[in-house]
């Protein structure tokens, strides 16, 4: 955020009720032109949504994706103001948009980074610091990498950071957003579930000779006992054939 001080963004998060991180982006697109990165912030749908978070969202839909195959499903709530918006071709499409995100980016595991717990990022932290490629570097640095870890990780578990799948430059909190200035109401994601098949289910280990000859309908492989047991039944039988011979 070269150039761009912190009285600014304040200043432009006083005028817009924008977010501070949005406020921050706003005035860099800007240059840090105050009145350039209020247009920016109204351009993208900031401002009206950030007006309208406060307000309750208890209506919405819940949505559902059946990836092709079969193999991945998602269910997802989304909330709005009014059953009106509910119904609105826009929401649902958000809805669907939202519901195949979710389904495309398997590490997304919470709707935005507020929900991850302290002691997990405490866990996280405490394994950065231990890894080898650190081990060398001076302890203040050592943090800076880590804290740079420990945030993108965050992002890669937060939905709301993820970039759409439809356009890789917003992302997917951009995109509510901009659905927010559309229809005039509060959109929140409440929660989502992913389920993937087989997920935690102890698969059986089986002999892959003898899988490969079940699919192609071949007898087992004999086992080395089995190999054995031949010749010494054959023997048997030369020595009944000896014993006729001598007769």
């Amino acid at each position: 955020m070269a150039g761009i001080s912190a009285k600014q963004v304040k200043e432009l998060r006083d005028t817009t009720g924008a977010g501070m991180m949005d406020c921050k982006k706003a005035l860099q697109e800007s240059d840090g032109d105050l009145q350039k990165a209020i247009e920016w912030l109204r351009q993208k749908g900031i401002t009206s949504a950030a007006k309208k978070e406060g307000r309750v969202a208890a209506e919405g839909l819940v949505e559902s994706y059946i990836h092709t195959g079969g193999r991945v499903g998602v269910l997802v709530e989304i909330n709005c103001e009014t059953d009106f918006v509910a119904r609105r071709d826009e929401f649902k499409t958000l809805a669907r948009d939202i519901a195949m995100q979710i389904a495309a980016c398997p590490n997304v595991e919470v709707v935005r980074t507020s929900e991850i717990s302290e002691e997990d990022i405490a866990r996280e932290r405490t394994i950065e610091m231990g890894r080898e490629d650190l081990a060398s570097k001076p302890e203040n640095i050592r943090a800076k990498i880590v804290d740079g870890r420990i945030q993108k990780g965050l992002k890669e578990k937060s939905l709301m950071d993820q970039p759409f799948i439809k356009d890789q430059n917003i992302t997917i909190e951009e995109l509510i957003k901009q659905v927010v200035a559309t229809l005039g109401e509060n959109i929140q994601v409440r929660r989502f579930s992913r389920f993937t098949l087989g997920e935690g289910i102890e698969k059986k280990e089986e002999n892959f000779a003898e899988e490969v000859a079940a699919q192609t309908g071949q007898k087992k492989p004999e086992t080395t006992d089995a190999k054995a047991e031949k010749p010494a039944a054959a023997s048997k039988a030369d020595k009944k054939k000896s014993k006729k011979k001598k007769k």
